[in-house]
């Protein structure tokens, strides 16, 4: 046992700030950052070689003296919009979200029409003979099957 909490010490990150400050903001951009590698996991929390260098980046930007926004920027120009986790509202995030709910609506309206298409009956206009044998036809009585 005691062997196994030396390997969970180990794998903590040793990172020496000059205050406590940059060690706050330090642990926030980690937490605020996405891994471009895993499935909606940020940075602090994935053992993925890209988040530690994207560790390691912040680390250096910081003790460098780089504001929050900045960093996020720097990532952001790197690594693409998916490195957040709130992107920036442009045209295409519009349509990411407004495409979807668009088909929503059209496919609503085609089951909409096509459910009531299907229950209308077509009005066929038969002329006065085809209407007297087809009245003399369902007149007569059907003849029941035998066994």
């Amino acid at each position: 046992m005691f062997f196994c909490q030396g390997t969970a010490w180990s794998a903590e990150e040793l990172l020496q700030f000059d205050n406590e400050q940059q060690r706050q903001r330090y642990l926030q951009l980690t937490f605020e950052l996405r891994c471009p590698k895993c499935q909606n996991q940020n940075v602090a929390d994935s053992n993925a070689p890209i988040a530690e260098d994207i560790r390691t980046r912040t680390y250096q930007l910081i003790r460098e003296g780089y504001s929050d926004q900045e960093i996020i920027d720097f990532m952001v120009e790197r690594y693409t919009e998916f490195v957040i986790y709130k992107p920036q509202l442009s045209f295409i995030t519009v349509w990411l979200w407004l495409l979807p709910l668009a088909l929503l609506v059209l496919g609503s309206i085609l089951v909409v029409r096509l459910s009531v298409r299907g229950k209308q009956t077509p009005q066929t206009d038969f002329s006065a003979a085809e209407q007297a044998r087809l009245d003399e036809l369902l007149s007569k009585p059907v003849l029941e099957e035998r066994d």
